[in-house]
């Protein structure tokens, strides 16, 4: 079964930061580039940050410069901050590979409101 755990969402005020974790196995996080996926109510669902196995990284451009994607490969766990969070970045946020596979998690939500 594959496992896909997020996490660290929440409510946060314009201009504040949250991190988000995306937990994992082991076999997915060593063979697979892995990603974060956003979306809002009413929208599809939309590729926010990637990163390759060889650390490269990919960001969509309305959250460039402001979010960053890593990896920890001792806990096969992925990471996004977030800075300078807009109330346009109220989703809920996913994880998994890309290209993604056919599970998907329950996701976290990220409700950015004053």
């Amino acid at each position: 079964q594959v496992r896909l755990v997020e996490s660290g969402g929440g409510l946060v005020q314009p201009g504040g930061s949250l991190r988000l974790s995306c937990a994992t196995s082991r076999v997915i996080f060593s063979i697979n580039a892995m990603a974060w996926y956003r979306q809002a109510p009413g929208k599809e669902r939309e590729l926010v940050a990637r990163i390759f196995t060889g650390g490269g990284t990919y960001y969509a451009d309305s959250v460039k410069g402001r979010f960053t994607i890593s990896r920890d490969n001792a806990k096969n766990t992925v990471y996004l901050q977030m800075n300078s969070l807009k109330p346009e970045d109220t989703a809920v946020y996913y994880c998994n590979t890309y290209p993604y596979g056919l599970y998907w998690g329950q996701g976290t939500q990220v409700t950015v409101s004053s």
